[in-house]
């Protein structure tokens, strides 16, 4: 029976052939050959999860009126009083940027940034009365750090499913997505976990390292291949499993920093530990024509924005880490010839409470998400700003304000431009269906 060049690449990379037997170059090979079959362009997305929960009402403020004075008695001594002018666009005028986050205001003036309101973590349109009553569509485990994280990288309500919306994605555009698909430079996380993926880990130095022994000496490297064989020979199952793991490990990460080697120069960055991570993201970037990858998915993290005390002092700092390390990326990307090729988004467990605790917020629920790259419809604001005002029609308590956009809209939005066909975002996130508008209109 005939069998076509893709069937068949498919099916060594599946385990007709064994990775064991497979040197790095023709690992990487056979991958970056199934995937230029696939894709005619080039696209990345960049997950930045900001882990705690990040205060996202006040990135986004009001300058004057009714609105800044509702604002001021919310946050009482957390509140912001100068805020930057966005744009001159009518309908942002009454709107205002956290001074923490300057260095984004260029981006978002050129339209290569945008901030989307009012996300948050939903499986239908909520009301006050909804959730006053325990309707049956509300959320499980509000306001819990592990469940919300879970539930924004899951893409639906978890049950039984240890599965991302990242990971899932890419499966369903590659039969096998190349190793260099999929990587994170935070670790394991349930976004990169599909059912035949897992993110290819990587440190923020840009190392990418697996070896069976230590030691580079001649004999070591005997001992590894000895070993090698062995496995590849034994009679068990889980040692031959356990063989072709390893030998596929160390093949791609001698695959990956061979990519790395003699990449033109990049715009600085800083030495802060996400603007460390995003440097190596944009390493890669510039490497995948040697990879072969037609999609990429990238996650990276910081810390710090479970805010409950010295918020007055830790957030415009954090923010302002966050909008430094943006910007350099974004620099990078345009450097590269890029940037209409790669969004960068934020995800984070949760907003916060409007109303201060004294010293900083508590868990809240809806917030405000920043996306950001050259096919991003910038210069605007989608979903909905919701009132900073406490008592208001969105407060189940104490400024926790109730979505108006669910992660899923956002997320599907990101899914669509990445190349997914509507029936593939539906079984991505199956809660769509509840909502009047699948994706929003923040890509171009």
């Amino acid at each position: 029976m005939d069998m076509d060049r893709r069937t068949f690449l498919s099916l060594c990379l599946k385990g007709g052939v064994s990775a064991a037997v497979l040197t790095s170059t023709q690992l990487s090979a056979m991958q970056s050959l199934l995937n230029q079959q696939q894709y005619n362009d080039y696209k990345a997305l960049v997950c930045i999860f900001l882990l705690g929960g990040n205060d996202s009402m006040n990135m986004l403020l009001p300058m004057s009126g009714q609105d800044k004075a509702d604002y001021l008695a919310s946050r009482q001594n957390l509140a912001i009083v100068d805020p930057i002018s966005l744009s001159p666009i009518s309908s942002l005028a009454e709107t205002g940027l956290n001074p923490a986050l300057a260095p984004l205001h260029d981006i978002f003036n050129t339209g290569d940034l945008a901030f989307v309101g009012g996300v948050g973590t939903l499986l239908a349109p909520t009301t006050l009365d909804d959730f006053k009553n325990k309707r049956s569509h509300i959320p499980a485990h509000l306001f819990s750090h592990n469940d919300q994280q879970a539930r924004w990288m899951h893409g639906k309500e978890k049950q039984s499913i240890n599965t991302g919306w990242g990971g899932r994605m890419l499966e369903l555009l590659e039969d096998h997505p190349h190793f260099a698909s999929n990587i994170s430079l935070a670790g394991t996380n349930p976004w990169q976990t599909g059912h035949k993926t897992s993110a290819f880990a990587m440190s923020r130095s840009g190392q990418a390292k697996i070896h069976a022994f230590k030691g580079t000496s001649n004999r070591a490297q005997q001992i590894e291949q000895s070993v090698m064989r062995n496995l590849a020979a034994s009679q068990s199952r889980l040692a031959k499993v356990y063989g072709e793991g390893l030998s596929t490990g160390i093949a791609n990460s001698q695959a990956m920093n061979a990519s790395l080697e003699n990449l033109v120069p990049l715009p600085d960055f800083g030495e802060g530990r996400l603007s460390q991570q995003l440097q190596t993201v944009a390493k890669v970037i510039a490497s995948q024509s040697q990879l072969g990858t037609g999609r990429q998915i990238f996650y990276v993290t910081m810390g710090g924005f479970d805010t409950h005390d010295e918020q007055v002092t830790k957030h415009p700092e954090l923010l302002a880490e966050l909008a430094t390390s943006m910007s350099e990326f974004n620099r990078a990307m345009v450097s590269l010839g890029v940037n209409d090729q790669v969004t960068s988004f934020t995800m984070s467990d949760f907003g916060r409470t409007l109303s201060s605790n004294g010293d900083g917020t508590d868990h809240g629920w809806a917030g405000n998400q920043m996306v950001m790259g050259g096919a991003v419809k910038g210069q605007d604001i989608y979903g909905t700003l919701l009132p900073q005002r406490l008592g208001s029609e969105f407060d189940v308590k104490g400024g926790r304000l109730i979505p108006q956009v669910s992660t899923e809209q956002y997320s599907a939005t990101l899914a669509k431009w990445f190349g997914l066909s509507a029936s593939d975002i539906i079984e991505l996130f199956p809660s769509l269906g509840n909502f009047d508008q699948a994706t929003l209109n923040f890509m171009a």
